[in-house]
């Protein structure tokens, strides 16, 4: 009797911020799957970026060609679609008559589904023993015919150990491999440079930006000037779209080395002293890893930003395949040096440690020369949020567009009861202090308890008191009129920002639409809702590098890969029927970007009125010539009836996610009047909101 094999998949419900389990069903694993690709939750995941990028493909074929010299029983950890476990195969059989075995283990059912797919494509789900489950599950005698003579493995994130590496090259020399096993990839570098960036400092020392500020909020006051901070971890980011901001006060230095053919440890540190070459502020530290994927160090791969690959001189950061293709799914990582930044001089030395777990790799300072805030540090009510995050509550504009639009709001309301449905410290304090008879509800659903806890930390510096202020904790859904002290509300803010919807759609926000329809029942006849409106906006674009790294898969590395192209929401030959997903993304970390269009209006959300469904649509003509990919798409929040003060969320904001809309193919578009055959001046963009749903669905159309 065939077995089912079942998971569950989490899903969150972006109108009211609530998780739900979804069953992903097998079935019958012995007859092929009929997947709705609608339904996919791959489509949002790095695996189309993985297998788009040639040079890693390359990279991993020949090292593992290279390394299967006779046949051998190989084991492939995370196999995903089961590339490399082809590869192995592949390269077993190209030897001679003997069969090697191959055994393939995933813990996702989703790709295990896939990855059975795919074999079944390409001749070779007999050669492929395929593992629902994590490695360490794996029993020799019980799961493996023995112990695997060659591991072959990707997991890998930008940090290197994210995925957990480190336990699980553990648990395989433990129990699964033999002993001096060889393995793809063989070594693993992490190298890092000290940089000095305004861009990156904005992004974590909040407290220096609103002293520049000077408007009378203060979320990080003296005393408290970390209480609201960026975790102390690797954030992936392009920062070759930072190049120009970006001033490197060091050579690049080794951190650490990690041989995947050995069992590694799970703590390690070292002590580094690194010599300045020229005066500056040391904001971050920029990290990137090599990986070498054959024991002879003739086969590299490495996440380095371009500027560390195109002035080195070493063999271990190039390689015979060419210049690497930009790719989303392994970036070089920014670890941030704590308040104002380490001043250097040149030829100086600066000492800090490096350490790593099983996990992560971390930095610490010498903390005697840091020359930055005092080293106050307050636990009670810390606030840790996005590096965006803390950019946009530092900014100038926006702080001031958010307080003129609180102060018009407030303006003649005496006592007005003011509740803030998002996760904004900033407009409950603003809320607090403008007005000394206001009453305060702040709802903090994804600060929760620690929003309070901030709260009070610093209510006397901005000149409230919390004897006003009262912090739920808790969603909308949940409130009722005892929680408004059966009054009215007479102003509802927001702005809107909920914690952890950092990287999802800008629609994703309007979760703040839904939540002002939960309240109507509560909401005064005269109530001010803050912001009014939100308009949906879009910009014709050229970013190659970004269709390329989501284009339709056919042949990797000579393997048949067709069938996950709509699984996985690829972009170019899909069938009519079919439309590549929006996906978010910060636009100006796209790799080659060019605006088309200027900016066009596509559609409004009445946030004045309860959520409904809506639609729009415009023409879009193009200003300039080139080969247009798709669309960015970002919404504009109106936070007043009179549209004076408007926040936008779109590409020219480095703090913000955009959505994009990737054309089935690639467009050539020129300026209205210069069209020659073959190229299009305009095009319509059609767009409608599922109020029950939150997708917006998005479709154009050229002439």
């Amino acid at each position: 009797m065939a077995t089912r094999e079942v998971a569950f998949q989490q899903r969150l419900d972006p109108l009211t911020g609530v998780s739900e389990w979804i069953v992903v069903d097998d079935g019958d694993s012995g007859v092929p799957e009929v997947e709705n690709p609608k339904k996919s939750f791959l489509s949002s995941t790095s695996y189309l970026d993985m297998l788009n990028d040639s040079f890693r493909n390359r990279a991993f074929h020949e090292a593992i060609k290279k390394t299967i010299k006779c046949p051998c029983h190989v084991l492939d950890i995370g196999a995903g679609t089961g590339l490399l476990s082809m590869m192995a195969a592949r390269a077993m059989d190209s030897i001679g008559p003997e069969e090697g075995t191959v055994s393939a283990c995933e813990s996702y059912l989703p790709m295990v589904k896939m990855m059975r797919r795919v074999l079944r494509m390409n001749g070779l789900d007999g050669r492929v023993r395929v593992f629902l489950g994590r490695s360490d599950e794996l029993e020799e005698g019980r799961d493996l015919p023995s112990r695997a003579d060659v591991l072959v493995s990707e997991i890998l994130d930008s940090e290197l150990l994210g995925e957990g590496l480190i336990p699980t090259l553990q648990h395989a020399h433990d129990k699964l491999l033999v002993e001096n096993p060889q393995t793809v990839p063989h070594r693993a570098t992490v190298y890092g440079q000290l940089v000095e960036s305004t861009s990156l400092w904005k992004m974590h020392d909040l407290h220096s930006s609103e002293e520049e500020a000077s408007d009378g909020v203060h979320l990080t006051p003296p005393g408290f000037e970390k209480i609201i901070g960026v975790k102390q971890q690797q954030h992936p980011m392009h920062c070759d779209a930072l190049k120009d901001m970006i001033k490197p006060l060091s050579d690049p230095f080794k951190v650490f080395e990690f041989d995947f053919w050995k069992r590694p440890e799970c703590h390690g540190e070292t002590e580094l002293q690194i010599k300045a070459y020229r005066n500056g502020r040391v904001h971050a530290i920029i990290s990137w890893w090599v990986l070498q994927l054959d024991d002879e160090g003739t086969i590299f791969y490495s996440t380095a930003p371009q500027w560390i690959s195109n002035n080195n001189n070493q063999g271990e950061l190039t390689s015979a395949f060419g210049a690497k293709d930009w790719c989303d799914h392994w970036k070089p990582c920014i670890w941030f040096t704590p308040g104002a930044g380490l001043h250097v001089n040149e030829d100086e030395l600066v000492q800090f440690q490096a350490t790593h777990n099983d996990i992560s790799i971390s930095y610490n300072f010498n903390k005697v020369n840091l020359n930055s805030q005092p080293e106050s540090f307050c636990t009670e009510g810390q606030l840790m949020l996005s590096p965006e995050k803390i950019a946009n509550y530092g900014d100038k504009h926006w702080r001031f567009s958010m307080l003129t639009a609180a102060k018009n709001a407030l303006q003649g309301k005496s006592s007005p009861l003011c509740v803030i449905v998002d996760d904004s410290v900033f407009l409950t304090i603003v809320s607090a202090s403008l007005s000394q008879t206001s009453n305060v509800i702040s709802t903090l659903p994804g600060l929760q308890g620690n929003g309070a806890k901030f709260l009070h930390s610093v209510a006397d510096t901005n000149g409230f008191s919390m004897d006003r202020v009262k912090v739920l904790g808790r969603r909308v859904t949940c409130l009722t009129m005892d929680d408004m002290n059966r009054r009215k509300v007479d102003i509802l803010f927001a702005e809107p920002f909920y914690r952890g919807y950092e990287g999802m759609l800008p629609w994703q926000n309007l979760r703040f639409w839904k939540e002002r329809t939960l309240l109507d029942s509560m909401l005064s006849e005269d109530v001010t809702i803050m912001p009014c409106k939100g308009i949906l906006k879009a910009s014709a674009m050229s970013f190659p590098d970004l269709w390329r790294s989501r284009r339709f898969l056919k042949s990797v590395e000579g393997f048949n890969h067709s069938a996950v192209n709509e699984i996985l929401g690829a972009c170019g030959d899909l069938p009519p029927s079919l439309e590549s997903p929006c996906l978010p993304y910060f636009i100006w970390q796209c790799g080659e970007i060019k605006e088309l269009s200027e900016v066009f209006s596509v559609m409004e959300f009445d946030v004045l009125k309860p959520i409904h469904a809506c639609s729009g649509k415009t023409n879009i003509r193009f200003s300039k010539p080139g080969v247009c990919h798709g669309f960015a798409l970002w919404i504009d929040w109106v936070m007043d009836e009179k549209n004076l003060i408007v926040i936008s969320t779109g590409p020219d904001s480095k703090y913000w996610k955009q959505g994009v809309k990737l054309l089935s193919q690639p467009v050539p578009v020129n300026a209205d009047g210069s069209c020659s055959p073959g190229e299009s001046c305009s095009s319509e963009l059609e767009a409608s909101f599922d109020p029950f749903t939150a997708e917006l669905k998005i479709t154009s159309s050229f002439s």
